[in-house]
This record gives structure tokens, sequence and C-alpha cells, in this order.
């Protein structure tokens, strides 16, 4: 079979593909064309952003009353658009980020990608070793050097006193586990991520009746 011949049939059945109204192609089609926009808008916030995931929802009170619960977080590379700047430099400088000093960052608790990353304000970077005070009062000496970090409507930082199945008591925040800072938050739109599952099954429910009804319908009518 020569080159020209099977350019010819998958451009023949390419064509059959796009113009049937089967509706389990046309089903096949509407599917492809989702993700196909769906890949483009991740593709389009990974340029944009320098880092995967690119927005996170919002999922807990830790960040109240300036991340709440729903809220869509836009990330992005934490030396993009400006260098990491944690609450004590902010004080000194005037830099703030989502109503208080320094930034949101936004981090894999002890470098665990197997569970959900924490959002929650860069407070001080120690170079070593530190003594911390943990929320029972106990004081504790930090594994190594990084960046300590607080929930906004937290009491306590996170080091020493937030303790996660599977990965330990958190310990401060080395680069490499970074993932991000928050840029701006969208409100209420984080829902939709928390509920994805539902979601989708709703859009192809949708577009499995517009195939199957509204296609045969216009069919009748012609």
């Amino acid at each position: 079979m020569s080159d020209t011949t099977w350019l010819q049939r998958a451009a023949s059945a390419l064509a059959a593909f796009r113009e049937s109204d089967h509706p389990g192609v046309s089903l096949i089609r509407d599917l492809l064309w989702v993700g196909a926009v769906v890949g483009c808008i991740a593709l389009a916030l990974y340029l944009f952003a320098g880092t995967w995931p690119a927005v996170v929802t919002i999922e807990s009170e830790s960040m109240v009353p300036n991340m709440n619960v729903g809220d869509l977080v836009l990330v992005v590379d934490k030396d993009r658009f400006g260098d990491l700047v944690t609450c004590s430099e902010g004080q000194l400088t005037g830099y703030r980020a989502f109503g208080e000093y320094g930034d949101v960052i936004i981090y894999r608790p002890n470098g665990v990608d197997s569970v959900h990353p924490i959002i929650h304000r860069a407070m001080v970077y120690v170079d070593t070793a530190t003594v911390e005070q943990s929320a029972l009062g106990e004081y504790y000496k930090d594994p190594h050097g990084g960046y300590i970090t607080r929930g906004d409507n937290n009491p306590y930082v996170d080091q020493g006193s937030l303790w996660i199945p599977g990965v330990g008591m958190v310990e401060p925040v080395k680069e490499e586990w970074i993932v991000g800072k928050a840029l701006f938050a969208v409100p209420l739109i984080g829902y939709l991520p928390l509920h994805l599952v539902e979601f989708a099954a709703f859009v192809i429910v949708i577009i499995i009746i517009h195939d199957f009804v509204f296609v045969r319908w216009r069919k009748k009518d012609e």
C-alpha cells in the first residue's frame, strides 16, 4: 500500500467520522471536543503559571477571612512576578498579599506527594534548625531549615503543631516542597473542582440528551 493510498483512506475515515450522524459517533466527537478544550486551557495555565497544579481550591477555614472555602486560587511559580516574600520581610517592606504581610504559598507537607498540598502564609525563613513552641506549649527543635508557615485563621504555625496521617509532624518547608505561591482568588468558583465528578457526570448526561433527543427531533423535522 502506497503512502498516498493510506493518506487518502485516513482522510476519508476522518471525514466520515466528522460528518456521521450516528448518536454514538456524535457523542465521541463531543467528548473529544471537550477534552481538547480542557487540554488547551490546562496548557495555557501551565505556560502562564510555570507550575502545576496551576489552580487549587480552598477546602478548609484555616485562611479565613482572606481565603474562604470554595475560593479558586491561581497558583504561580514561587519566583514568578517577583521573589517569594515572607511575612517578616513584608512587615519591613510593606508588601502584602491577601490581606496580610507576605506571600501565601502552596506546599507539599514534608515533600510527600500523596497528600493534598497545604496553602498557608510563609511567615519566616529559618536557615538552620531552630527551637519552636508547639500548640501544646512544648518546645521542640526543627529538623532542618526552611519556611515556617501558618494559616491566617490558625493560632499556631504549622511546624510543631500540625500532624498529618502518613506524613507526621509538619516540618519547615524546603524550597523543593513548594508548589508555588497564590496570585489571586476567585470566590465560590472552587466549589466546582470540589464536586468535579458530579459536574463531569452532569456534562456527559447533557451531551447524551442533546445527541439522542434533539438530534433525532431535528431529523424528524427534516
